[in-house]
């Protein structure tokens, strides 16, 4: 009996973070706009007619700034970023329970056999998709769909690049007779999951496409790259190797890091910049319900050279009160007078399930009040925004 085949659709939000802008400044909408990195350090999301200017991503804004004056260039605001990601995650789950979240702004889906259940065949069930979307949280994401994630990654690299002469286009389709066409007209280098150091393999082979890497043998692949090439190979011809996984995967470690906007010598300040990285580590850490027993600083110089100090906690904690303390600590022990720094970082590992807590007797009462009062900054934070409240500093 032939085996079914899967249809996996990959949902990418279009310029994502620059999309979320648009959300705010709705008079930016057809403008060119990029959104900058921590501090405006570079670009990172790019309007499409940023794109066609010729602004690359990963550009230095002080550099950019001066080349392209007719360009509107924004500090991002990750917070805001996050909870229209969630939006657009919690939506899909509309269509399929089978939703692996890749990233903030991409999803795979298995549509296998909805087609059956909504009575809509997978062109138009994608086609809502975008449209959904679009209509109830004002986000323009793109579609590709067919038999594999690699293929749906290419198909929805594909569907981006004709967006960019057809911007009413959002979906890309690649069905069973178009494998071969379709990768013909990629370059292996182009494909999802395919670095540098097999592009240049390859080469040496004189294999160029997608195509001529799936047209050699199975031996000859897992000979030269093992069993990573044929489980390429296979999802390239359209055989799921990689299932979509809707299970969520909890993080081993949590960590914040930002340079500074001038280099500092001032240990206060570095001190109120770690506050801020403790807190957002903590958010994570309540969103996710987790725990961790084990904290650390990092700390960089002008020169770029690292330092890191952790330690191990008695009892695990997802609290900024605790935490900043014990981060006090750390940061006297590591901080030098005289050294210049350009960043600081803070990271949480060995975190457990906020399920399997147990509280001691005599530290019961502290510990649920600090958790009581991080919960209501969290709630003032999603009503007014972030930094609506600080932890302060003593001098």
């Amino acid at each position: 009996m032939k085996k079914q085949m899967r249809v996996i659709a990959l949902v990418d939000c279009n310029n994502f973070f620059v999309s979320c802008e648009r959300l705010l400044k709705p008079e930016l909408t057809g403008k060119p706009v990029c959104v900058l990195s921590n501090n405006d350090g570079c670009v990172v999301s790019r309007s499409n007619e940023a794109k066609k200017l010729g602004l690359k991503m990963g550009a230095p804004y002080f550099i950019v700034k001066n080349q392209f004056k007719n360009v509107t260039f924004l500090s991002g605001n990750l917070p805001f970023y996050c909870e229209i990601s969630k939006r657009v995650m919690d939506k899909l789950f509309d269509y399929t329970p089978d939703v692996e979240i890749y990233s903030i702004d991409e999803a795979f889906l298995d549509l296998t056999g909805i087609d059956k259940v909504t009575g809509l065949n997978f062109d138009e069930l994608i086609n809502k998709i975008v449209f959904d979307i679009k209509e109830e949280i004002g986000i323009d994401v793109s579609v590709g769909l067919s038999y594999s994630k690699v293929l749906a990654k290419l198909a929805n690299d594909k569907s981006k690049t004709i967006q960019l002469s057809m911007p009413d286009k959002k979906t890309y389709k690649i069905g069973y007779r178009k494998i071969e066409e379709e990768l013909k007209e990629t370059l292996i280098s182009e494909v999802w999951g395919v670095g540098k150091n097999t592009t240049a393999l390859l080469k040496r082979y004189l294999i160029q496409t997608a195509w001529e890497f799936v047209s050699q043998s199975d031996f000859w692949i897992k000979k030269n790259l093992g069993k990573t090439g044929l489980d390429l190979k296979q999802e390239l011809l359209g055989t799921v190797v990689s299932n979509v996984n809707p299970q969520h995967q909890e993080p081993k470690s949590i960590s914040r890091s930002e340079s500074f906007k001038e280099f500092q010598t001032n240990k206060n300040y570095i001190q109120e910049q770690l506050n801020g990285h403790i807190h957002k580590v903590c958010k994570k850490l309540r969103s996710e319900n987790l725990l961790t027993s084990c904290i650390g600083v990092m700390l960089r110089t002008k020169d770029f050279q690292t330092s890191t100090l952790k330690i191990n906690l008695v009892n695990p904690v997802d609290t900024e009160f605790e935490l900043v303390n014990y981060s006090i600590e750390i940061l006297n022990k590591m901080f030098k007078n005289g050294i210049v720094y350009r960043s600081v970082g803070f990271f949480a590992t060995k975190l457990s399930p906020k399920s399997a807590q147990q509280i001691s007797i005599f530290d019961g009462e502290r510990i649920i009040k600090q958790q009581k009062l991080s919960s209501c900054w969290d709630k003032l934070e999603n009503k007014f925004g972030k930094n609506v409240v600080k932890i302060g500093m003593n001098n």
